[in-house]
């Protein structure tokens, strides 16, 4: 005696802008820190050993920054013939 086969559920087809039912958006709140990321800041990960160093964000920037002028006043500047065009 053969067994009966049972019937695939198939999923339904779904419109490309339709939600799926399984997503509840129901409880969402507005990002509160969206407005950091509209302002042009970049979020990176720092390795455990140099995080510990700075307490938080402004002291970070504040190494960096010094940082950063260090490294552009000790950049050799190049004449206007040798800079390399845009798209060579």
């Amino acid at each position: 005696m053969k067994r009966a086969r049972a019937r695939e559920a198939t999923p339904r087809k779904v419109g490309v802008d339709e939600i799926l039912p399984e997503y509840d958006f129901s409880r969402a709140r507005p990002n509160k820190y969206a407005s950091r990321y509209a302002k042009g800041g970049v979020a990176i990960t720092l390795d455990p050993d140099v995080a510990a160093v700075f307490p938080g964000a402004r002291e970070a920037n504040e190494a960096l920054r010094a940082l950063a002028g260090l490294i552009r006043r000790h950049q050799p500047r190049r004449s206007a013939s040798r800079r390399v065009q845009p798209g060579r």
